[in-house]
């Protein structure tokens, strides 16, 4: 009896979970069972590994073979397998010494001429790997930038089978040769996008090429820019509310450029989600812009909190994990897909539980709400609307009392004027501006935090900013009264309180003074203090 093994990783959404390769051969009539709950594209990998290895100029072991993948409780599935169950046959076969294989982590697929072809998932397969102390790993060349993400670990990119049976026999390495650039997309990387699964994420056009939208494009709108502002350094979700044409959409596509930079930890976090979800963009490897989704509003229950056949894959809630997700004409879309987001807003992951497995996928995201007024849209407009003010209620409340709890900043975008659009002066702060207050806003929150698992106003619990940093007497007075009135829940006077942090630190004050909490509530209700209130919840 003969028996080699390697590992790889099989990926539980965007976590990896280490597998061990095991193949034993046995005399016997010649057969090859693979076991170890692998799905379809697994099992198909029995023909791709065999014609890979005779067209790699070995010989195929004519015995009972049997490869093992453990823990057999997992679930497996991909093609990322191959490259480790064709090395530990040829292990067992002792073409290759099954001890130089027995520490290596290897993902990558076969072709049947022997080339490895990349895969997704490369770069959560490697954390994985690296957490589990594996230090060495063999990866197909065109992901091998990717892998190479991951501090710690020697990564080995090949092009081949070939060349990798000559790295483990210490023997020449052949070369191989490129596929010619002829003008048509690289076959080779067909494997790494998935057709149809943007829905509308990534970054905003001409962003890597140095023109981002600017907030100097936006005319008027001075409590919508305020409150984009408040948004992006505290961190707090945002309710756009107006008339077709007031700047809603403008504005929303603004919010990623005056977000701060990803750090080091949030690029890997965001590059692993696309990378599993085969929207990592060629030449690529990591992704550092802010990331931002606009789904359209027919969009599905799993393409929005992450979902499929088989293990659950993410959806744009986790697509837009450490950036923007933007629900424009909100009451569009389905009750039960928006109060699906009630969870990840208030987590900050999302847990999706199907029948092949449950699924936690991260989701800390800014979400951005846009509605109009009324079914036409016209309603704050002088005339021109037919809206019965039942049809108006009616619409509105699509927007559930749970969620619109969560939404911090409430702000009417109301229809720009001739004399803000094209009047002296019209030109608004740009980006660049804006940008740096919310950087030098969020530098004094994280001196703040120090010392906390918080690092932005709306990560800390109420209790903490309660019990924990003081304000002055007297300053939560308005707030207070609001909750006495039935115009507050609980959660809500937590997220005034965490605005009125953010308005301070963006005014540079050690603490909120009432104005700031006055000006927080202003921002929650859309009605300004003073203003006469009449019915229910604001």
């Amino acid at each position: 009896m003969a028996f080699a093994r390697t590992c790889s990783v099989a990926l539980v959404g965007v976590e990896g979970v280490v597998v061990e390769v095991q193949a034993d051969l046995e005399p016997g009539v010649a057969a090859f069972a693979l076991v170890g709950l692998p799905d379809k594209s697994l099992v198909e990998s029995r023909d791709r590994v065999r014609a890979a290895v005779a067209n790699s100029g070995v010989g195929w072991p004519q015995k009972k073979l049997t490869v093992g993948l453990s823990p057999a409780s997992v679930p497996k599935g991909g093609s990322g397998f191959d490259l480790a169950v064709a090395c530990a046959i040829l292990g067992a076969a002792e073409r290759i010494d099954p001890r130089q294989i027995a520490d290596l982590m290897m993902i990558g697929e076969l072709g049947l001429d022997g080339r490895v072809r990349p895969v997704r998932g490369v770069l959560p397969a490697v954390l994985a790997a690296a957490e589990a102390g594996y230090r060495q790993v063999v990866v197909p060349e065109r992901t091998a930038a990717e892998a190479s993400l991951v501090p710690g670990v020697s990564v080995l990119g090949v092009r081949s089978l070939r060349q990798l049976i000559a790295v483990l026999s210490d023997e020449p390495v052949p070369d191989e040769a490129e596929d010619q650039d002829d003008g048509r997309p690289d076959p080779m990387l067909a494997g790494l996008t998935v057709p149809g699964a943007g829905m509308g994420i990534g970054t905003l056009p001409g962003l890597d090429a140095g023109h981002a939208p600017d907030l100097a494009d936006v005319a008027g709108q001075h409590t919508a820019r305020t409150a984009l502002e408040v948004a992006a350094a505290g961190g707090h979700h945002l309710f756009l509310k107006g008339p077709p044409g007031a700047g809603k959409t403008m504005l929303a596509e603004r919010l990623p450029g005056i977000l701060p930079p990803l750090t080091q930890e949030g690029a890997l976090e965001v590059t692993a989600v696309h990378s599993v979800a085969g929207l990592l963009p060629p030449g690529k490897p990591l992704v550092d812009s802010v990331p931002y989704c606009a789904p359209h509003h027919s969009a599905t229950m799993p393409s929005l909190v992450g979902g499929g056949n088989g293990i659950p894959r993410p959806g744009a809630v986790s697509l837009a994990h450490r950036g923007v997700l933007f629900l424009d004409e909100a009451p569009e879309f389905s009750g039960r897909v928006l109060d699906a987001l009630r969870q990840p807003l208030e987590s900050g992951h999302v847990v999706v539980a199907r029948s092949a497995g449950v699924v936690r996928l991260p989701a800390r995201f800014l979400l951005v709400l846009a509605a109009n007024p009324c079914p036409c849209g016209r309603h704050s407009l002088r005339g021109g609307c037919e809206c019965s003010p039942t049809a108006v209620r009616r619409y509105l409340a699509r927007l559930s009392g749970p969620l619109m709890d969560r939404v911090d900043l409430r702000v009417n975008v109301e229809a720009v004027s001739r004399s803000e659009l094209v009047g002296a002066g019209a030109v608004g702060e740009s980006t660049e501006v804006v940008a740096a207050r919310v950087r030098a806003a969020r530098d004094r929150a994280a001196t703040r935090l120090v010392g906390t698992p918080w690092r932005i106003n709306s990560e800390v619990p109420g209790h903490e900013l309660r019990t924990r940093w003081h304000l002055a007497p007297g300053a939560m007075r308005e707030a207070e009264l609001d909750m006495e009135r039935g115009l507050l829940t609980a959660r809500g006077l937590d997220r005034v309180l965490r605005v009125a942090w953010t308005l301070a630190d963006l005014a540079g004050r050690d603490s909120p003074a009432a104005e700031d909490v006055v000006r927080a509530l202003e921002l929650r209700t859309g009605v300004p203090r003073g203003a006469v209130m009449t019915g229910g919840r604001q």
